[in-house]
């Protein structure tokens, strides 16, 4: 009976947790600052020389004491300790671009704005007036000529176009204007200002109507306007791009994306009006455009990606014979493009980032803490080269630049013969090396980290974990971060940071010594997790396209299996309190966990989410959900679903989010109201899309402290912020 008796006083310990004090939420927020500068020539910032004739690079690198800077001879690798290239600038500058042009993201500009100068007489612009296209000479607007005279409010042309190299002819559209669709906002608290302001954001939402776009070629010489033959290859809109002259002046391309994003094509439009498909993506699903890449090498050839075979893969499209060839192949997934040549004949190189090359599936589950993880991940980036040659083979095999098994981010010299490449895992601290492009030989290692400083303060790395989702085999990839104080004899409730939108994968895969989604909720006696499961992208098509027409999918019945399988291999997860939250898609993700999994997770924080698809921006939406909306919208509709909610709720929302419609939140609220679910809101007055900021990370971390935890939280005045 003792025995008994000690047997559970022993178990009901290793449930209870220590009590959360203001020192552990002082830690939460402020241990990231005891890891700042803990890490020794890992933090690299290369840019390539661009001063004429020079071809090498400058870095710096914090080395211990201070920020130092290196020049690198591109050719041997040999590095010189340089002053500050820097110094006489108030900030560093990398190259990154400034502001935007000052017009919403969302706003569809009526492109009556532009002035085009003929290459071939400086004095000359094209400008648009009452719907139609003007020549100016000199300036003088008021004598301008009148290049097109059926331009009308209802279908007018666009001054956004471009001239023909030999000036004689501009391409454009001409535009068939939908009505607009806006947002209303309430500014509940301006600063200037007692009583509230009021505004309106353009912003379509799905099935709302669209711009109508008709390519044409106008005559400036005999001011006439060439307009396609048919339409019929461009018929059903979702966009049609500007078009663009081919060398020669006697083509142009542009581009269709149909309504519902089912068929993709790359179109020609020659100088008598004729238009033919040059190329063509047709899915039964979707053709994921916003990763469509194109890239016109010359007059002649066409570099394309396409992922037609489950799988994003580079194609050459020849001109001269029609023909579309495909270049890379197999089970790995082309990201991008960084280097390409090639000239008419066919003789050249490409030089692409990819994913997934030679990555195995485990299909069980596994632990970088036992290293039972025997293969590299496949989200992993790394860089190839394939040579371009003429005739029935025209591509070589790849050619590994980066052969190490982490993330790698490189960057090329003046010339494109050599590169600087940074890698490293969650895991594995950065090591930077210098390649050489054309074959990837090693030619000198410049930095190597050291994190003993790091190791030194406690630092805990996060767990990598794989197990296989919903079909018991392909493997999914995340990591398990655990608190810096983490005991093992103790039992910690779960949290799951998600974010589950397709068109990318989460998870981070460099070394950081601050994952913040995850550390700083874990300092506070959680387990934190995230993972990539299905419905996100990178994998292979099959695996992004559970999403389609079921975003509510949010790959759950994959990430509850890898939860069981990591609770089952480590104790210490007590996945009975299991936590979510995320913002805007992971807003969206977090309540669906509640509504359509109520009986594993118990509790979620959803800040800003798109919680009705019907609600938020076009683009977004139907690319996944399709058009025209349908029922699969309201059955994936989180507002539909308030009914089924169990467990405890804390929604956040920005009263003026312009990235996801706050009514989404308020509709959200009503429907729960109408059902008499208990919850919490928060609603942040002149808030944008966010997270929650300092306030909403406070109010988290009391709402996870309640509920998982079962304590009450300290009290504010005596949390030093």
């Amino acid at each position: 009976m003792k025995a008994l008796i000690l047997s559970l006083s022993l178990l009901l310990a290793s449930h209870a947790a220590a009590q959360v004090t203001p020192a552990d939420y002082y830690r939460a927020r402020h241990q990231r600052e005891n890891y700042a500068g803990k890490v020794v020539n890992g933090d690299v910032r290369v840019t390539p020389e661009r001063r004429d004739g020079a071809n090498g690079f400058q870095y710096s690198v914090f080395n211990g004491d201070s920020t130092v800077w290196y020049h690198v001879d591109a050719a041997t690798g040999s590095k010189e300790r340089i002053g500050n290239p820097y110094a006489s600038q108030r900030r560093q500058n990398w190259g990154r671009g400034g502001g935007g042009d000052g017009h919403h993201w969302m706003e569809v500009r009526d492109e009556k704005d532009g002035r085009s100068v003929n290459p071939t007489d400086r004095r000359q612009t094209i400008f648009h007036r009452d719907g139609n296209l003007y020549l100016s000479t000199d300036g003088d607007d008021e004598h301008a000529v009148a290049l097109t005279q059926d331009g009308v409010d209802t279908c007018y042309y666009s001054s956004w176009g471009r001239f023909s190299s030999n000036g004689r002819y501009y391409a454009t559209v001409l535009i068939k204007p939908a009505p607009k669709h806006y947002v209303t906002y309430t500014l509940s608290s301006p600063r200037d200002q007692v009583q509230p302001r009021y505004s309106q954001q353009e912003y379509a939402k799905p099935g709302d109507s669209l711009n109508y776009r008709i390519p044409v070629i106008v005559d400036v010489q005999e001011r006439r306007t060439i307009r396609p033959n048919s339409t019929a290859l461009f018929a059903s809109q979702y966009q049609v791009s500007a078009p663009r002259w081919d060398e020669g002046d006697q083509t142009l391309t542009f581009e269709f994306n149909e309504r519902g994003h089912k068929t993709y094509r790359v179109l020609e439009m020659n100088l008598k009006g004729e238009v033919r498909c040059l190329i063509e993506e047709h899915n039964d699903k979707y053709v994921a455009y916003s990763r469509n890449l194109r890239h016109d090498l010359n007059s002649r050839f066409i570099l394309w990606k396409s992922d037609r075979d489950g799988y994003a893969h580079l194609y050459l499209y020849d001109r001269k014979k029609d023909r579309l060839t495909q270049l890379t192949q197999g089970q790995f997934w082309v990201r991008d493009v960084q280097q390409s040549e090639i000239d008419d004949e066919g003789r050249g190189y490409i030089i692409f980032s990819a994913n997934g090359r030679d990555c195995r599936n485990m299909g069980h589950p596994a632990s970088s803490l036992d290293g039972s993880i025997t293969e590299e991940d496949p989200y992993n980036l790394h860089y190839y080269r394939i040579q371009l040659q003429p005739g029935r083979k025209i591509a070589s095999a790849p050619i590994a630049l980066t052969p190490e098994p982490a993330n790698h981010r490189i960057t090329f010299n003046a010339d494109n013969t050599t590169f600087i490449d940074t890698y490293s895992t969650v895991l594995q601290p950065p090591v930077t090396v210098l390649r050489s492009a054309l074959d990837g030989h090693l030619i000198s290692t410049l930095e190597t980290s050291d994190i003993s400083r790091l190791q030194a303060t406690g630092w805990r790395a996060p767990e990598v974990f794989v197990a296989p989702g919903r079909d018991g085999k392909t493997d999914m990839w995340g990591i398990i971060q655990r608190p810096s104080n983490f005991d093992p004899s103790k039992r910690y409730p779960v949290i799951e940071y998600i974010y589950s939108g397709p068109g990318d994968q989460y998870v981070p895969k460099t070394f950081s010594t601050w994952h913040s989604n995850l550390a700083d909720l874990a300092e506070l006696g959680f387990i934190v997790v995230q993972l990539d499961a299905m419905t996100t992208s990178f994998r292979s098509l099959d695996f992004e396209q559970v999403c389609y027409k079921n975003l509510a999918d949010a790959g759950f019945p994959d990430r509850i299996e890898w939860l069981k399988a990591a609770a089952k291999m480590h104790p210490e997860m007590d996945i009975s309190r299991m936590g979510i939250y995320g913002c805007s898609a992971g807003g969206q993700n977090a309540l669906g966990a509640m509504l359509f999994h109520g009986d594993f997770y118990k509790a979620a924080y959803a800040a800003c989410g798109c919680h009705d698809n019907r609600m938020d921006k076009i683009w977004w939406n139907e690319q996944w959900m399709g058009y025209p909306v349908d029922s699969s919208y309201v059955n994936c509709s989180n507002v539909v679903n308030a009914h089924r909610l169990q467990g405890a709720l804390m929604l956040l929302v920005g009263e003026m989010d312009d990235n996801v419609d706050p009514s989404s939140t308020m509709q959200v609220v009503n429907a729960l109201i109408r059902a008499n679910k208990d919850f919490e809101l928060i609603v942040l007055p002149g808030a944008h899309h966010t997270m929650g900021d300092a306030y909403g990370q406070h109010k988290r971390y009391d709402f996870f402290v309640r509920h998982l935890l079962g304590q009450q939280p300290p009290a504010w005045d005596q949390v030093e912020r």
